[in-house]
């Protein structure tokens, strides 16, 4: 680091001086190329002038916008960018002397670390932003010429260079021939490091005017733009660079990746690594996180197609290789190879790809990204999860049954697009295994418990409809039937989703206990039919035992004798409904797994609340009967 700062401090730093009342003179690549030429062995300046001009070519080669802020009644410069991984590159450019002050559309600032003086001053003619497809980024700039100060400037139109930077898979057709691009990519990934390749070309001005004036006929046609726009810039500019060098930006991972990943592979979850990286920065990065875990053997295939053509059983082989041993074998895929086995083999790879503990396919566009899970829950049928924290994750998550997005330096894209938005991965673990085992388990009994409750009470009225000659009376009317399905039933039922089976350190102690969910238990046709032959089993014997207690069915309706309709008779209607709501309150405290001092309060406030409202019930029981002993036994037996 050291000394590439005291490279750049050389070239740079002879530009400006300290006092800011003299001219300091606004730096070029060819400035550069003279500076280094007058000092230092022939070797020494070669290496100077190739650091310089690959620090000025990421100082200036982004989308990176710097904002100033006041802290402590200090001016500190902060960075805001799309890509995390161009703050960083921004942030060391500084770091070694050659600072980002100002950006805007149409110009870029840099300034030396060591005077803080403005060196180098651009103006920008095109940006060709970076696109998943392209993958890769590029600037036309033309450098300012001339010299400014404090009191004055004195500029004028200079050089014209295109810079770029990119994927080595795309760059390495467009830089000039060379023989150390592939090893030194290579290696970074295999250090778990995500390269980009920095090139640049020189333009005339003749070529940028042909370039200008073809580019503006392609964004002018009606049909296929982007395509006749993007073969005006390979036509012009994409050939032929000079290659400055390689980035490597390391992808920390976040706290507790390692740990988190395990616990759901031990709850039986199967992971799926989708990745952009290299196929080598893939592998390391599954096998840090322990993704893989150690008795597990990583099998790769790239470069499938090219294999097939020298090969035509290579697709049948790799297929029998897999399938030989899905159990402990991890498969790590580049995109290509994906891509035609989606197309030509689709059936057979996803049934076995869905048999193998992990899969990792690096080399992936978010349009494949969103193929593979699409194509998981058709094959599965089971229930899938996405989670990503950046802008190219957003179709994978849209397309996924559950989206999780993480909050984290690529912005909030993906936190936005997903139904979950967390700050940390690890916070995954407590989202299914605790979060998601509750929601399931409560969910599942309260939805189970509320058709209990109402078909309870429908088997009753057959009940009563049968033994009142299936004339169209009602056994319970008006108050009662809103009471039964609010005030003296509500809470007990509702307070349920207070329930949970397990200790959340017990879930995360023990996530094999997860593998239970998925088998469905909680809610399945099993469950269902049993809480039918329950309610059905409840519902006739509460309304039968009534009848057969009280000796009663019906009562003529007084208040119109021509009517033939007739109520229930007050007597039975009291011990009958009385029955039902003590009912209720039994089986939901007979559901409860741990108490909630709000289930407890629940159930004793619905009893207290029936209690008080029965004296005001005169209209649909009989008081005086209420108020006796052979109300109380009746009541009694027929509860127990």
């Amino acid at each position: 680091m050291e000394e590439v700062s005291s490279y750049v401090k050389q070239g740079f730093g002879t530009a400006s001086s300290d006092d800011v009342t003299q001219p300091a003179f606004l730096v070029t690549p060819s400035s550069l190329l003279s500076t280094s030429s007058t000092t230092g062995t022939r070797t020494r300046r070669e290496i100077g002038s190739r650091v310089r001009d690959i620090v000025l070519a990421l100082a200036l080669c982004h989308n990176v916008t710097p904002t100033s802020d006041q802290e402590n009644g200090h001016s500190v410069t902060s960075y805001q960018a799309s890509s995390p991984d161009e703050i960083a590159i921004v942030r060391w450019t500084e770091s070694v002397g050659l600072r980002l002050m100002h950006r805007d559309r149409q110009s870029i600032a840099l300034q030396s670390v060591a005077s803080s003086r403005i060196i180098v001053r651009v103006k920008i003619l095109e940006v060709f932003p970076f696109t998943s497809d392209s993958k890769r980024m590029g600037i036309i700039l033309q450098y300012l010429q001339g010299s400014e100060s404090s009191t004055s400037r004195s500029l004028e139109a200079g050089e014209i260079w295109f810079y770029q930077k990119g994927a080595d898979t795309v760059m390495t057709n467009i830089v000039a021939a060379n023989d150390w691009l592939d090893e030194e990519t290579a290696n970074m990934a295999r250090e778990g490091l995500r390269t980009l390749v920095v090139g640049r070309r020189k333009l005339s001005a003749q070529q940028y005017a042909e370039f200008q004036a073809a580019y503006k006929d392609a964004s002018m046609s009606l049909q296929s733009r982007d395509a006749s726009m993007a073969a005006v810039i390979k036509e012009h500019l994409e050939y032929n660079l000079e290659l400055l060098g390689v980035t490597g930006v390391e992808d920390r991972l976040q706290r507790d990746v390692k740990p988190s990943l395990e616990l759901l592979r031990n709850a039986g979850i199967k992971i799926w690594m989708l990745t952009g990286d290299k196929v080598e920065t893939a592998r390391c990065v599954a096998i840090s996180s322990k993704l893989v875990s150690r008795s597990q053997h990583i099998y790769t295939i790239t470069s499938l197609e090219k294999s097939v053509q020298t090969n035509p059983t290579a697709v049948s082989d790799t297929l029998s290789l897999l399938a030989a041993n899905p159990e402990s074998t991890a498969l790590l895929i580049d995109g290509d190879s994906l891509s035609y086995l989606l197309l030509h083999h689709r059936q057979a790879f996803i049934s076995l790809a869905v048999l193998l503990p992990a899969v990792v396919a690096c080399r992936c566009s978010p349009t494949q990204k969103a193929d593979v899970a699409l194509l998981i829950r058709q094959h599965t049928k089971k229930r899938i999860a996405c989670i990503g924290d950046g802008g190219n994750d957003v179709s994978m998550i849209q397309a996924a049954d559950v989206g999780v997005g993480i909050v984290g330096k690529e912005g909030r894209q993906a936190s936005l697009a997903a139904d979950f938005s967390i700050t940390q991965f690890h916070h995954l673990t407590k989202l299914l295994v605790w979060h998601g085992r509750n929601s399931y388990k409560r969910s599942a009994k309260l939805g189970q418990f509320i058709i209990h409750r109402g078909l309870v009470i429908s088997v009753a009225q057959t009940v009563f409809s049968i033994a009142a000659s299936f004339q169209p009376d009602a056994l319970f009317r008006d108050w009662l039937i809103v009471g039964y399905a609010t005030a003296y039933t509500q809470l007990p039922i509702f307070s349920l989703v207070l329930d949970r089976d397990v200790d959340e350190k017990l879930a995360n102690l023990y996530p094999e206990l997860y593998k239970e969910l998925k088998t469905g238990k909680s809610l399945s046709y099993k469950s269902f039919l049993v809480w039918l032959a329950i309610s059905t089993y409840q519902g006739f014997a509460i309304q039968f035992l009534a009848q057969l207690l009280t000796g009663r069915v019906t009562e003529p309706n007084s208040k119109d004798r021509g009517d033939p309709t007739a109520f229930a008779d007050p007597t039975m209607a009291a011990v009958s409904f009385s029955v039902l709501v003590l009912n209720e309150l039994v089986m939901a405290a007979v559901e409860v797994t741990t108490w909630h001092w709000m289930m407890v309060a629940a159930i004793f406030a619905t009893f207290l609340l029936y209690a008080a409202s029965v004296p005001f019930l005169g209209e649909y029981f009989d008081l005086k009967f209420v108020l006796s002993v052979g109300f109380v036994w009746r009541l009694a037996a027929i509860t127990a």
